[in-house]
């Protein structure tokens, strides 16, 4: 592996630092040393897998100010927000390390007599991560943590953009007792051709993947001729609806949350927030007044709340959107004019609702506002949308809350808070949004297979 690519800072250009650009070969090479491992690291005790992923949590945590220094160079949030994470991302090593030791099987008498039934779990073997730019060690961390428990070997591809701290973490791996062979780390500027190549071999068993809706149903059809299991994590849209009754300050800390974190480049970030008319200008005006005291900056500078975006591309995507509302009748509360990478954060009242922002997905510091009058709208309107990841409902009424939590077409919902993402609970979505789940008691599963035994007795 000869060739490099440069890694750049998004606040300025400016080159980071420099990594190997792996080939199809490089490729090959890696999945034929993880099938070579398998058997061994599969038949390792569950116990040891266990402690390694321990060890490995305890490595990262120590090193968090480096990790989310490196990960605020590469992606450009905040250090803050690289230490949370960074703390997040920890999270689901300590969490599979535990599940390791409690993969369960089964074992019953057949109904009609005559014989036993035993399943057994086995590893789902060699797998290939392409993680995205936005959460360059949490989205790994979330696949590798379920992988290594249940005894999976693995090759990670990080996205080009942000590959330093997938290489960090990989040596923390090596540190905390993985052996070789186990997890390997392909950076490469040749995306498609690479994961094509190790897609192409009926030995590679297991695909996950994070990022766009697009991307992700290409890669379910690539999956189709060696028929790879496969976990999609893809794009949102996410609802935010704020009722008469609910709590508008405690609405508004909310909204700021699931707005605001990673700067909006969030696939579980708030799009679009349908307010009910008897406490929108309130919440509106306050959310405004939030957003505008933020301040913008290069990630590792003092102070900073919001980064650049990841690129000139994304800033454009931003801008495009947001002018099309305006076009439409939308009215810029604040911000709204981006400098170079830098998209100021930006609240739109009287958004109408077929603005292209309230379908199409934002990634960016933008939150825009439409008003709504009954219940049964605001469902319909947060149900319209081929995505289903993430949602977030602010009422204190709690029949209301059951009703909607029943009628919302998305794999989370989160009631009086703007934080849904936890490493105990399955994160994953419905539709557009993909399939499969990941942390929870439900994250191992998606690397595990499960065998029948009939024993006749």
């Amino acid at each position: 592996m000869s060739d490099v690519f440069d890694v750049l800072d998004p606040a300025d250009g400016s080159v980071i630092d420099q990594v190997p650009d792996a080939s199809v070969d490089d490729a090959r090479a890696a999945l034929d040393r993880a099938v070579a491992v398998q058997p061994d690291w599969a038949a390792t005790p569950p116990r040891d897998r266990g402690e390694i992923l321990r060890r490995a949590f305890e490595l990262l945590t120590e090193r968090a100010d480096e990790f989310a220094r490196t990960i605020s160079l590469e992606m450009g949030k905040p250090l803050a927000e690289g230490k949370g994470e960074v703390a997040y991302g920890a999270e689901f090593l300590r969490w599979f390390s535990e599940e390791a030791v409690r993969i369960r099987g089964s074992w019953l008498a057949a109904p009609a007599g005559g014989s036993r039934l035993l399943t057994v779990k086995k590893p789902v073997g060699p797998c290939l991560f392409v993680t995205p730019w936005n959460f360059p060690l949490a989205m790994g961390t979330r696949k590798i943590g379920p992988a290594i428990a249940a005894g999976c070997t693995m090759i990670v591809k990080p996205a080009s953009a942000t590959p330093l701290t997938m290489v960090k973490l990989a040596e923390v791996f090596a540190e905390a007792g993985l052996p070789d062979g186990v997890l390997q780390v392909l950076t490469t500027k040749s995306s498609k051709e690479v994961t094509a190549a190790l897609m192409g071999d009926q030995r590679l068993r297991k695909v996950s993947f994070t990022g766009s809706t697009a991307v992700g149903k290409g890669l379910v059809a690539q999956s189709a001729e060696n028929l790879q299991r496969v976990s999609m994590e893809l794009g949102g849209n996410a609802p935010f609806l704020v009722f008469d009754d609910a709590d508008v300050d405690a609405a508004v800390d909310g909204a700021m949350v699931a707005k605001m974190r990673n700067m909006g480049e969030a696939c579980t970030s708030a799009n679009r927030f349908l307010v009910q008319s008897g406490v929108a200008e309130e919440f509106t005006r306050k959310l405004a007044d939030r957003m505008a005291a933020l301040k913008v900056g290069r990630g590792q500078d003092d102070g900073v709340e919001v980064g650049p975006l990841i690129d000139a591309d994304a800033v454009a995507g931003v801008k495009e959107l947001v002018d099309d509302a305006v076009a439409q009748g939308a009215r810029v509360l604040t911000g709204g004019e981006p400098d170079g990478n830098f998209y100021p954060p930006t609240v739109l009242g009287d958004v109408p609702a077929g603005a292209r922002l309230n379908t199409e997905e934002i990634f960016g510091p933008v939150a825009p506002v439409t008003v709504f009058e009954t219940e049964e709208v605001a469902v319909a309107m947060a149900n319209d949308t081929e995505y289903g990841l993430s949602s977030y409902v602010y009422t204190r009424d709690l029949d209301r809350t059951l009703r909607i939590v029943e009628s919302l077409a998305f794999g989370m919902v989160g009631v009086n808070t703007g934080l849904v993402s936890n490493p105990a609970a399955p994160f994953g979505g419905v539709k557009a949004s993909g399939f499969g789940r990941e942390g929870g008691f439900e994250g191992i599963e998606e690397y595990l297979d499960t065998t029948y035994v009939g024993i006749a007795h």
